[in-house]
């Protein structure tokens, strides 16, 4: 990533985009503005966006399928823009690969710390000094080489990914709340966001178990969380 990221916002709506950019810029953000998904693609081709921050409704090529065209080329980091209560529309972003999500109307500060944490997310964990590999059953994780390998085949996985891994790994056998998983990968700005860990722990699954549907590693403790099982 860049030393000053750079963020594109895509908007048809002028005051949000200015409202967002004026925002980003004023604490050190560079930034690039799209008034829609085809203008957003032609200017994400051309440049080294670190972060893209995408409304779902606009003309000629809505976010949803910005979001899969984007994600066809590039894991950058995509923070999409809801109307309120559209909880659907929020489960297919997550579905299609965006990181995070913004309600309108959002202030300053939500979107700082939305913004602030899904860059750092992006980055892959630091290792831990004590520890390079963690081995549970047919998964391992290589802390030094950020790669996860299950029943001798390499996986591939985004930063978030790894990082949600590694943590139900280091506690294997203890049932974590979605809260707690939520702060810990998420960060402490999170905690009441259970449908990131539904789609998450289904992609996690898709990937590492045998049978996606009958997993013997990642379980769900009903009504409470979920736990790594060895």
């Amino acid at each position: 990533m860049n030393t000053t990221p750079l963020v594109l916002i895509v908007d048809d709506e002028k005051p949000l985009r200015d409202f967002v950019r004026r925002n980003l810029e004023v604490r050190g953000f560079n930034t690039l503005t799209a008034s829609n998904g085809l203008e957003a693609l032609t200017i994400f081709e051309s440049q080294d966006i670190d972060l893209v921050i995408l409304d779902i409704m606009m003309p000629q090529l809505d976010g949803f399928d910005t979001t899969r065209r984007i994600r066809q080329i590039s894991s950058v980091p995509i923070i999409i823009l809801t109307a309120l209560g559209e909880q659907d529309d929020k489960i297919k972003a997550f579905d299609l690969g965006v990181d995070d999500y913004l309600t309108k109307p959002f202030g300053t500060g939500e979107l700082l710390g939305r913004v602030k944490a899904v860059l750092r997310r992006a980055q892959w964990a630091e290792v831990q000094p004590d520890q390079e590999t963690i081995v549970r059953g047919e998964i391992s994780a290589d802390l030094v080489r950020h790669q996860i390998t299950a029943r001798g085949r390499l996986i591939d996985v985004t930063p978030t990914e790894f990082n949600l891994l590694v943590y139900l790994m280091k506690n294997t056998g203890k049932v974590l709340s979605h809260r707690i998983i939520l702060q810990h990968v998420w960060g402490t700005e999170y905690g009441e966001e259970s449908e990131y860990l539904r789609v998450y722990m289904g992609k996690l699954r898709q990937k590492v178990e045998e049978d996606a549907n009958h997993p013997r590693y990642i379980q769900t403790a009903r009504g409470v969380g979920y736990h790594f099982e060895s």
